[in-house]
């Protein structure tokens, strides 16, 4: 059994994940969420083995029921007139990305950008997360293609956005509370 605070993936259908994530903080509660094409399901460490099954599967039943999965190529394709969308409004349409896809594999950033090919990387963490949240996000990658680093010309860009502000303190709060090193951007330079 893994230690608290560690967790553990289960296979539950074909390329399906369940990943249980067990804290010594969490004492009473169970919760679950969808990540991309895995359920996370939070327990307290100290849970019975019986009950945890029992609360696994009932959480992940709930999950299912109510977030049906898309295919991962129709949630990429609803990326890219977001972005061009955001573009427009706040960039003056100056931000064209080759491509803007999910990701699963972003531990400590939301999202990511390569200028040279035009690529924009969501974390899929994000989208459980509200849109306006998402919009931030993508914008704050859009300007990367315009600017690099985050000095004062690529934060003005961004301010553009008027729900900055409100976005960056929520996923603040998201890094804190889920125990994430997940650094404000702003850091770098």
């Amino acid at each position: 059994m893994p230690q608290p605070n560690q967790s553990s993936r289960e296979p539950r259908e074909p390329g399906a994940i369940v990943e249980i994530r067990r804290s010594a903080r969490r004492h009473r509660t169970v919760s679950a969420r969808r990540e991309g094409d895995r359920i996370i399901v939070m327990v307290p460490a100290g849970l019975d083995a019986q009950v945890e099954r029992q609360w696994v599967a009932r959480m992940v039943d709930k999950v299912e029921r109510a977030t049906p999965r898309r295919s991962a190529k129709a949630l990429d394709a609803d990326l890219a007139p977001r972005a061009a969308r955001l573009s427009q409004r706040y960039l003056d349409g100056r931000a064209r990305p080759s491509s803007v896809r999910w990701v699963g594999n972003q531990e400590r950033r939301w999202g990511s950008c390569t200028p040279s090919t035009g690529t924009i990387r969501l974390s899929d963490r994000l989208r459980e997360m509200p849109s306006y949240v998402v919009d931030y996000v993508l914008v704050h990658e859009l300007v990367h293609l315009l600017v690099p680093g985050h000095g004062p010309d690529f934060w003005a860009l961004v301010a553009r956005y008027p729900l900055t502000e409100r976005a960056r303190g929520f996923l603040d709060g998201v890094s804190a509370t889920a125990g994430l090193d997940i650094r404000d951007d702003d850091e770098d330079g």
